[in-house]
C-alpha cells in the first residue's frame, strides 16, 4: 500500500537536503518482495554515516529515525559522543584526532540532527519516552527506521548482532492491535545499493514463541544474508 504522506521535516531542512544531494550520490533500492508499506518498521545496517544520510536524502517514504539521545541533545553532549564514542571507538581514530575531528564536525552535525525529527533512544528507563514517541509516529502513519546493530566496537560488513529494542516496541504495538510489517534491508556500499527483503509481519515472529533476543538474532542473520544478494540479477 502506497502513501502520499510527506516527511515531517522543517522547510529549512528540506532546503539543506536539496543542497546535500549535490554531494551524496543517489543509491539504488532493490526489492526482493513488496515495496515498503506504511506504517512499518525498517531495519538497516548503519555503515557509518552512509546509511542514515542516504536514507534521509533518498528514501521516498514518510519515516523517523531512532537515534542515540546524545546526538539529539545540546552541542556539548554531541561533541562528547563524537569524540569519545563515534570517531574514537566506532571509527577507530586515534584519541587526539577524534577530538579534533569531533570539534570540527560538531556544529555541522548539530545542524543536521536538529532537522531530522529524530526519536531519541536511551539505554535505561528513559526508553519509555522512545516508545511513547514511536507510538505517536506509527499512529500518524509514518515508518520507523532503526539501525539495531551492535556497533560498540565499530561498523562491520558482517553484522555481529542486533539489539532487541525494536522487538519490544513491535510487541507493544501488537498488543495494541497494530501488527506491523518489518522490512530488513542491507546497504551494499560498494554497489551503492539497498537490498530490501520481503516484509514479515511481527505477528508471524510472535507466533514462533521465541525470546526477543532470538528474534533479533534471526533478523540480524537475515540482514547478513542480504549482503550476498546479486544486485544485477534482482533488478526489476
Amino acid at each position: 500500500m502506497k502513501t502520499k504522506t510527506k516527511q515531517n521535516r522543517k522547510s529549512w531542512f528540506k532546503g539543506l537536503k536539496v543542497f546535500l544531494k549535490i554531494f551524496v550520490r543517489k543509491p539504488k533500492f532493490v526489492y526482493l518482495g513488496d515495496q515498503i508499506s506504511t506504517p512499518s518498521i525498517i531495519l538497516s545496517n548503519h555503515v557509518g554515516a552512509r546509511g542514515p544520510v542516504k536514507l534521509e536524502l533518498y528514501l521516498d517514504k514518510p519515516f523517523r529515525f531512532w537515534g542515540t539521545y546524545e546526538m539529539n541533545s545540546n552541542i556539548k553532549s554531541i561533541y562528547k559522543y563524537l569524540s569519545n564514542i563515534y570517531f574514537y571507538k566506532k571509527k577507530h581514530m586515534p584519541k587526539f584526532l577524534a577530538k579534533i575531528v569531533g570539534f570540527v564536525a560538531c556544529p555541522f552535525l548539530k545542524l543536521f540532527y536538529s532537522g531530522l525529527n529524530l526519536i531519541s533512544t536511551y539505554p535505561d528507563v528513559r526508553f519509555r519516552k522512545s516508545i511513547k514517541e514511536s507510538l505517536k509516529t506509527i499512529n500518524s502513519n509514518q515508518n520507523l527506521v532503526i539501525f539495531p546493530e551492535d556497533s560498540s566496537n565499530g561498523y562491520h560488513d558482517t553484522l555481529l548482532s542486533f539489539y532487541s529494542g525494536f522487538v519490544f516496541f513491535a510487541d507493544i504495538c501488537l498488543k495494541q492491535g497494530k501488527d506491523l510489517p518489518i522490512y530488513v534491508m542491507y546497504f551494499k556500499r560498494k554497489e551503492n545499493t539497498f537490498i530490501v527483503d520481503k516484509p514479515i509481519m511481527y505477528s508471524e515472529l510472535a507466533n514462533m514463541k521465541l525470546d526477543k533476543k532470538d528474534v533479533a538474532k534471526m533478523l540480524c542473520d537475515k540482514a547478513n544474508s542480504l549482503s550476498s544478494v546479486d544486485v544485477e540479477k534482482n533488478k526489476k
